[in-house]
């Protein structure tokens, strides 16, 4: 059974910075496509970033620049740093793992970026 466990999220100031975490203990990461969704209140859920099995990164035009997807192999975990965060950033953000045509995806984790 897969499972993804994600962290990292809370209250931060506009301008400020974040790193979230999604544990990824069953997926084998070469043969995935890891990624970052988002949903705000009222809105669809959308992309933030991917991370592809061949080691391809893409992000959504909202975030290009300042937020980076990365993988630690050795930890199963994937990363989400989040610089320069603005209130529009605000929502909850979701691990997901495409793995075997199967998509999988954590529980979910609140970022506010408010002042």
């Amino acid at each position: 059974q897969v499972q993804l466990v994600e962290s990292g999220g809370g209250l931060v100031q506009p301008g400020g910075s974040l790193r979230l975490s999604c544990a990824a203990p069953g997926i084998i990461f070469s043969s995935s496509t890891m990624g970052w969704y988002r949903q705000a209140p009222g809105k669809q859920r959308e992309s933030v970033a991917t991370f592809t099995s061949g080691g391809n990164t893409d992000y959504a035009d909202s975030v290009k620049g300042r937020f980076t997807i990365s993988r630690d192999n050795a930890k199963n975990t994937v990363y989400l740093q989040m610089n320069s965060l603005k209130a529009e950033d605000t929502a909850v953000y979701y691990c997901s793992a495409l793995y075997y045509s199967h998509t999988f995806w954590g529980q979910g984790t609140q970022v506010t970026v408010s002042s």
